[in-house]
């Protein structure tokens, strides 16, 4: 992921540290020296904080895993200042999976925070009495309501929070996909204005998740449009055909020419007739910045990459792309690069579509 190191591998899906992610550290540990002005409490401190983070992971891996059950990958999983992302290739089709995709994380912590709470029962006198007390907690005792609290925040029921998509998921199994997604965003957007109302009166991080929900609310909305609206479309009929790829060993000024002559502005990136990578135009410009023209495609091209089959409902690969992060998914017949799917190109599909079913309406409510 752009903008990210990788800083492993779990469960074969790598793991991303946003570049920002160090920065939270530092204001974690100046805020824990400040207490005492103890070296020692600012070790502490960034130790819990990696503990917390560290359950961030399993739980993404939760949902990452459960979706691997439904033939769903995950590209990656980034940690990030206010949490963890794992970025599925698509999502799932079925309200039923989306269920258990979204329940599995917060299962996550509510097993960890048993399985504490069992350990603190049984070996210690005090339990799980005390809350959470960083430098001077026992700290099973945090780490149990650290998972206690992850587990009830993420189901909360608005977008992006696992319980928006639970509430999404239930809806959807009685209601149309869109229709489902309005009526949970609708729900997420008036938690927000709560938590808003709150955090202004004195609790400035209320307002800040007010925010965040206001916003993933409307993503969420965003992302649904024009989904399920066409299922039986394929990929192949709304590919782009005509396009560029490129080679790893490319140079970056070969690429910013073929940018500025064309249209084309990200490119699959080829050896051997196998897709390796996608260079994206974003990453041509860090790139040109950073290691000049003479540095080569594949010094700064985004891999793995999340790709379309071209046989698939162009359905299924809008909701790939759209958890991807990617600008386009490159298009595969029998793993051979045969085109490119933009969101300019699927919103262009669905707008045509969607004029033609107004037209067939239209039509039908004419009187004869």
């Amino acid at each position: 992921m752009k903008w990210s190191w990788r800083i492993g591998r779990l469960a074969g899906i790598d793991v991303f540290m946003h570049m920002t992610f160090p920065l939270l550290l530092a204001w974690a540990g100046l805020q824990y020296y400040r207490i005492r002005a103890d070296p020692a409490d600012v070790i502490v401190g960034l130790a819990f904080v990696g503990m917390l983070f560290a359950i961030v992971v399993l739980h993404e891996l939760g949902h990452a895993l459960m979706a691997r059950r439904f033939g769903i990958g995950t590209s990656d999983i980034t940690l990030l200042p206010i949490g963890g992302v794992a970025r599925l290739m698509r999502m799932p089709a079925d309200p039923r999976q989306e269920l258990l995709v979204a329940l599995a994380g917060p299962a996550v912590n509510v097993g960890l925070a048993v399985l504490l709470g069992f350990v603190l029962f049984v070996f210690t006198d005090g339990g799980v009495s005390g809350g959470i007390d960083i430098l001077f907690g026992n700290p099973l005792v945090n780490l149990f309501w650290v998972n206690v609290g992850l587990a009830v925040f993420n189901m909360v029921p608005a977008f992006p929070m696992d319980g928006g998509r639970v509430l999404r998921a239930v809806l959807a199994m009685r209601l149309d996909f869109a229709r489902a997604t309005r009526i949970a965003a609708t729900v997420g957007q008036l938690l927000a204005v709560v938590f808003g109302i709150f955090g202004v009166m004195g609790n400035p991080i209320l307002v800040l998740i007010a925010i965040f929900v206001w916003m993933g609310a409307q993503a969420e909305v965003r992302a649904s449009r024009g989904t399920r609206q066409v299922p039986d479309v394929p990929v192949r009929m709304a590919m782009i055909s005509d396009f560029r790829r490129l080679g790893p060993h490319d140079s970056l000024g070969a690429a910013a020419h073929y940018a500025l002559s064309g249209v084309q502005g990200d490119f699959p990136v080829a050896a051997n007739g196998q897709l390796v990578g996608l260079l994206s135009a974003t990453q041509l410009a860090a790139g040109l910045r950073g290691v000049g023209p003479s540095g080569t495609v594949e010094q700064v091209m985004e891999r793995p990459v999340a790709t379309a089959d071209s046989d698939e409902p162009i359905e299924t690969a809008w909701a790939r792309l759209q958890a991807s992060g990617q600008p386009c998914l490159p298009v595969l017949t029998a793993g051979i690069l045969v085109g490119l799917i933009t969101r300019e190109q699927l919103q262009r599909v669905f707008q045509l579509q969607s004029a033609v079913g107004e037209h067939a309406r239209a039509g039908a409510q004419r009187p004869i």
